[in-house]
């Protein structure tokens, strides 16, 4: 299985190449390229989440406790909160990521697991993809850079799948074998059902969400309008 070195190299070469897109190509400006680049960088190392190593799980959990309140602060914006307000709530989101979901991540997965598959890996794009909130109403330009931004980590999160399967092959003794782990990353289900079930009944949620913040008003949209009339 390839390290955690090599996992980091290959998503962030492939997070330059994202970048180098998303500015050159789209025309995005360089905060949104840089985010696309990193976010596919660290999408390259979300696989390692069920790690039984301490460092890369605590490595990881940190770097999501920072992108995490990142891509919510356009969509928190809507709420109209003061400042005060919206940094109580950021911080707040950064605890539960690095300390709540990283302790409930270590007691509910095991290491190449349903999470090391591809329902995963949409998983995490669509979760990027509702985060991030567009600056304007859902539209062509808007909607464009929020599958870029997912795209973006779950590029970085097949990198990761194809590079464990490359190294469950045995090149040694000039016969290709494979070894234990080939097919365990590459996956769309696990020996487990309820792990399988609960991975899919995640991933069609999710998926029914983003069809409903393209499809239909955002709840942010809605909930201005409600309380609009009463601090008039």
């Amino acid at each position: 299985m390839a390290d955690f070195k090599t996992h980091i190299a290959t998503s962030t070469v492939c997070g330059i190449a994202v970048g180098a897109l998303g500015y050159f190509h789209f025309q995005y400006d360089w905060g949104t390229a840089a985010l696309g680049a990193g976010l596919t960088a660290i999408g390259g190392m979300l696989p390692d989440l069920d790690s039984d190593s301490g460092i890369p799980v605590r490595e990881l959990f940190g770097l999501a406790g920072v992108f995490v309140p990142l891509l919510l602060i356009h969509r928190l914006q809507g709420y109209q909160l003061t400042p005060e307000q919206l940094l109580v709530i950021l911080g707040g989101a950064y605890l539960v990521v690095r300390y709540c979901v990283a302790e409930l991540f270590k007691r509910i997965t095991v290491h190449r697991g349903m999470y090391h598959s591809v329902p995963a890996m949409l998983i995490a794009g669509l979760a990027v993809f509702l985060m991030h909130k567009p600056d304007q109403v859902i539209g062509g330009a808007e909607l464009q850079k929020r599958l870029f931004l997912a795209m973006g980590v779950m590029i970085g999160f097949l990198s990761h799948l194809i590079l464990d399967e490359i190294y469950a092959v045995d090149l040694m003794g000039g016969v290709p074998t494979l070894n234990q782990f080939a097919g365990s990353a590459l996956k769309l289900k696990s020996d487990s059902y309820l792990a399988t079930g609960m991975t899919y009944a995640i991933l069609i949620g999710l998926g029914y969400l983003a069809w409903l913040s393209v499809g239909s008003p955002t709840f942010e949209q809605t909930y201005v309008q409600t309380i609009t009339p009463f601090k008039k």
